[in-house]
C-alpha cells in the first residue's frame, strides 16, 4: 500500500483523532501515485486474482464510506446534543463483506461496530435507507425504526437484524440457539419464518471472545457438532487487537480458536476487500452447506478510539496511534478504487464528500424528528398485555384429539383422576400445554427419560419424543440461549432451570437479553418463553443454600418479566395455561416458580388428611394474570398475605390464631409475584383490622416490601401490620435452615403482637 502522509498528524499531536483520520483519507487520495489499470466491467474482478467483482467493490466501498461518515458525524454532533452515541465502527468496515455474502433472512446478532455490515445489508431490500435509519437511532428519535428511540441499536425487522444493546458476548448463546432452532423446526414439522437453509450470524470483538458467556456458546456449539447435530452458526470475531484499552496478546485469537475441535476456523483479512472477500466467502459457504458451527476470524483495526469520550492520546503513544491509523481499511479501499481505474481521484473524493453531506443531512433531519417525551410511550413495548386475547387463548380447548394422544386415552385424562399433589398436577399441565401447542419444546438438565430431579416431567419424553422433550448439557446459560433461539424462530420454549440458585449463573440471558428484546425493538421482535424453576426453601434441612434459594427479588427486579408461584396443583395448571397464552399472544417472558417443598405435599393439617391435593381443572379453565386466591373471604380480624410455601403454613397458623385469639383469619395467596396486583392487595387490606405479611424471601429483598407498599399506597397504612420474613443470610444445611426461614410459630407470634 502507498505510504500515507502524516504531516497534519505529526504537527498536531493533540488534535481530535477523528479529524486526523478524516484528513488522512483525503490526503492519501490526493497524493496517491500508483499505477492505474484499465477499469474492469461490473462482472470482472476488481483487481487481477480477486474474487470480488467491480460492482461488488463499488457497493462495498459505498457501504464503508457510509459507516465511516456516520462515525465522523457522531463525533461532531454529540457536542451539540444532536446525537447520543459515539461507539463507532471505524476500522471494522470490512464486516460489510459478511453482510454482502449472507442473506437478509439470515438472522444477525451484531457487535456494536457493525456500521459497515448494516449499510451493506440495507442493499438486500429495495427502498431502504441506511443513513436515515441510522441517524434516527443516533438521535434517539421516536421515529427510529429499530428501537423507537429507546437506544442506539443496530437492528431491523425486515432485515432480520435482532437489536442488541451491549454486546459483550451476551448475545452469543441466543445466536447459537437460533441456529439450532433453524434445524429443530424441520424435526418437529414447524414452519420457519425464514428459509430452511438459513444460518445465524453473530459478531463480536476479540476481547469479548474471552467472556464466560462467549465461551459457553463456543463450547455448546462444539458439543453439538461433536454429536453430529447441525448448528449453522457463523461466529464472526472482529479482531482489532484491543478491548477499550486492554490489548489482546498478539496471535491470541488464532491460538485459542484455530485448533479447537468441532468449531471450524477460517481467517479473513477485513482490512482488504480485494483479498478478504474470498476468505469470507469460504467461511459463509462452509457454514451454510455443512450446517456446522463456524468461526470466522476477521482481521480489523480500531481507529478513533473506543468512543467519543476515549481520548487515546492520553494513554497511547503518538507512534502507536500513527501505526493504527496507517492500517485504516478505508485507505486500502481507496487504493483499490484508484488502482483498478474504477475511480479517479476527483471522483473518489467527490463520493467521499457526498457521503459526508448525506450523513450530516440525515442527522440534522433526525434531530428535528420527535423524541420520546412521555413515560407511557417509553414503556409501551416493555410488557404488552391484551387481557381479552390472553384469556381467550388460555381457555381455548380445541385440541381434544391431541390431548387424548398425549394422555393415552379417555380414562387417563387428568380431570378424570382423583385429586393429586402439586408435582403430579404440574406434569399433567405440561402434557396439556404441549398437546395444545405443537410448536412447544421442553428441555433442560435431566428432564427427558429421567423425568427431572423430582419426576415432575415424568412421561413427557414418552408422549412427545426426543424432538420435543430433550436433555441439554449442564449449562443454564445455554438452556436460556436455546430458549431465545427457539422463540426467535416462532416456537414456544419451556426451559427448565433445575434450581433457583442455578438461575443466577445465567440471569443476564433473561435480564439483558430475553426480557429486553421487546423494549429495545419497539415490540417488533419477541422472546416468548415460559421458564420453569424448582424454587424456594423448606426442604427439611436437605440441600442447603443451593436447594433452598429464596432470592425471588433477582427475578422481580427484571423489567417486563412475569413471575408466578403456585402453591397447589390446580393453581399450577391454570397458571401455566395463562403463562403459555401470555407468551403466545403477547410475546411475554414468564418465570414459573415451583415450590420444591410442596411438590409431594398431600396433607395440610394432619398426616393423611389429603387436604393439599386438588382436582385437575378441566380444559377451558385458566387463571387471570394478577388473580389471587382468598381463603375464608369473610374473615376480617386478621388478613395474612403470602405465597408459595407460606400458603399452607398460614392456613395452619390461622387455626392456632383462631383458637388462641378468637379471631377470624383470612389468608390471601398472591400467586402472581411480578407484577404484583396492587389493586387486589389494597382491596383485601381495606377490610382488614390487622395484617400480617408472610414472606419466605429475605428481609432486605423479598416480596413483602412490594405488598406493604401496595397496602400503604392503597390507603391502609394505618392498619396494624406485622411482617414475618426470612433472615438476611444464605440457607444452611439440616435443622439450622429453619432458624433462617419463617415458620408457623413466627406467624402465631406476630398475631400475638398485633393482639397486644
Amino acid at each position: 500500500m502507498t505510504a500515507i502522509p502524516f504531516a497534519i498528524s505529526a504537527r498536531h499531536k493533540g488534535f481530535n483523532r477523528a479529524e486526523i483520520v478524516d484528513q488522512n483519507f483525503i490526503e492519501f487520495v490526493q497524493l496517491w501515485q500508483g499505477e492505474v489499470h484499465a477499469a474492469p466491467r461490473d462482472d470482472q474482478p476488481v483487481l487481477p486474482g480477486s474474487v470480488l467483482d467491480a460492482r461488488g467493490f463499488r457497493e462495498l466501498l459505498e457501504s464503508q464510506l457510509i459507516s465511516r461518515h456516520l462515525d465522523l458525524m457522531a463525533r461532531v454532533l454529540r457536542v451539540q446534543n444532536k446525537v447520543f452515541y459515539t461507539i463507532g465502527s471505524s476500522g471494522h468496515e470490512g464486516n460489510a463483506m459478511v453482510a454482502r455474502l449472507t442473506r437478509h433472512t439470515d438472522p444477525a446478532f451484531l457487535h456494536y461496530r457493525s456500521g459497515g455490515f448494516m449499510a451493506e445489508r440495507f442493499r438486500k431490500l429495495p427502498g431502504m435507507d441506511p443513513v436515515m435509519d441510522s441517524t434516527l437511532s443516533f438521535a434517539a428519535s421516536k421515529d427510529d425504526p429499530a428501537s423507537g428511540g429507546r437506544h442506539k441499536v443496530w437492528g431491523s425487522k425486515p432485515l432480520w437484524v435482532l437489536p442488541q444493546t451491549s454486546t459483550i458476548a451476551s448475545h452469543l448463546p441466543k445466536a447459537f440457539g437460533t441456529a439450532v432452532a433453524i434445524e429443530q423446526a424441520r424435526r418437529i414439522g414447524h414452519s420457519l419464518p425464514i428459509p430452511d437453509d438459513s444460518i445465524a450470524i453473530c459478531s463480536f470483538g476479540d476481547a469479548s471472545s474471552n467472556h464466560a458467556t462467549a465461551q459457553t456458546a463456543f463450547n455448546a456449539a462444539a458439543w453439538t457438532a461433536y454429536q453430529k447435530l447441525p448448528a449453522p452458526v457463523l461466529f464472526v470475531c472482529e479482531d482489532n487487537g484491543i478491548g477499550i484499552s486492554v490489548k489482546t496478546p498478539t496471535g491470541w485469537v488464532a491460538s485459542n480458536f484455530q485448533q479447537r475441535s468441532n468449531l471450524d476456523y477460517f481467517y479473513a483479512d477485513g482490512l482488504d476487500l480485494a483479498e478478504g472477500y474470498a476468505q469470507v466467502q469460504r467461511a459463509v459457504e462452509h457454514c451454510r452447506t455443512t450446517r456446522r458451527p463456524t468461526f470466522l476470524h476477521l482481521r480489523t483495526t480500531r481507529v478513533m478510539g473506543h468512543a467519543g469520550t476515549d481520548f487515546e492520546i492520553e494513554w497511547r503513544s503518538i507512534e502507536e496511534l500513527f501505526a493504527v491509523e496507517t492500517s485504516d481499511p478505508l485507505l486500502r479501499s481507496a487504493e483499490i478504487a484508484l488502482e483498478s481505474g474504477l475511480y479517479s481521484k476527483e471522483e473518489l473524493l467527490e463520493l467521499y464528500e457526498a457521503t459526508r453531506k448525506r450523513c450530516f443531512a440525515g442527522a440534522e433531519e433526525a434531530d428535528r424528528r420527535p423524541k420520546l417525551e412521555r413515560l407511557d410511550d417509553v414503556m409501551t413495548p416493555l410488557a404488552p398485555y391484551t387481557p381479552a386475547k390472553v384469556k381467550a387463548e388460555a381457555e381455548r380447548a380445541d385440541y381434544a384429539e391431541r390431548r387424548l394422544a398425549a394422555f393415552g386415552g379417555e380414562a387417563k385424562l387428568p380431570e378424570s383422576q382423583p385429586p393429586r399433589h402439586l408435582a403430579i398436577q404440574i406434569g399433567q399441565a405440561l402434557h396439556d400445554v404441549m398437546a395444545k401447542y405443537p410448536e412447544s419444546l421442553l428441555f433442560g438438565e435431566d428432564v427427558a427419560q429421567k423425568g427431572g430431579v423430582y419426576t415432575v416431567t415424568k412421561g413427557l419424553h414418552k408422549a412427545f419424543k426426543n424432538t420435543r422433550v430433550f436433555n441439554t448439557l449442564l449449562d443454564e446459560t445455554i438452556i436460556l440461549g436455546l430458549a431465545q433461539g427457539y422463540a426467535n424462530m416462532g416456537m414456544l420454549p419451556i426451559p427448565e432451570i433445575q434450581y433457583l440458585a442455578y438461575f443466577h449463573n445465567a440471569g443476564d440471558q433473561i435480564r439483558g437479553e430475553a426480557s429486553s428484546l421487546q423494549f429495545f425493538s419497539n415490540d417488533q421482535y419477541r422472546n416468548p418463553l415460559v421458564m420453569r424453576i424448582a424454587s424456594l426453601g423448606y426442604q427439611r434441612g436437605f440441600g442447603g443454600h443451593f436447594h433452598n434459594d429464596n432470592s425471588i427479588t433477582a427475578l422481580r427486579d427484571i423489567p417486563g418479566l412475569v413471575v408466578g408461584c403456585a402453591s397447589r396443583g390446580d393453581d399450577a395448571a391454570t397458571m401455566l395455561r395463562t403463562m403459555m397464552a401470555l407468551a403466545k399472544v403477547d410475546g411475554r417472558v414468564c418465570a414459573f416458580l415451583e415450590p420444591i417443598a410442596l411438590y409431594m405435599t398431600k396433607d395440610l393439617y394432619e398426616a393423611g388428611d389429603g387436604q393439599w391435593q386438588f382436582a385437575y381443572p378441566a380444559p377451558g379453565e385458566a387463571m387471570t394474570l394478577g388473580e389471587g386466591r382468598v381463603y375464608n373471604d369473610d374473615a376480617n380480624d386478621l388478613v395474612i398475605f403470602t405465597f408459595g410455601n407460606g400458603v399452607p403454613m398460614a392456613l395452619r397458623a390461622a387455626r392456632t390464631i383462631e383458637s388462641g385469639q378468637g379471631w377470624k383469619v383470612r389468608v390471601v395467596d398472591l400467586r402472581w409475584l411480578a407484577p404484583l396486583n396492587d389493586v387486589f392487595i389494597a382491596a383485601q387490606a381495606k377490610s382488614a383490622r390487622r395484617i400480617i405479611v408472610l414472606d419466605e424471601g429475605r428481609k432486605s429483598a423479598g416480596v413483602g416490601e412490594g405488598v406493604i407498599t401496595a397496602i400503604v399506597e392503597g390507603g391502609c397504612g394505618s392498619t396494624p401490620l406485622e411482617r414475618v420474613v426470612g433472615a438476611d443470610t444464605f440457607t444452611p444445611l439440616a435443622g439450622a435452615a429453619f432458624l433462617v426461614l419463617p415458620g408457623e410459630a413466627d406467624v402465631v407470634t406476630a398475631a400475638r403482637k398485633l393482639a397486644g
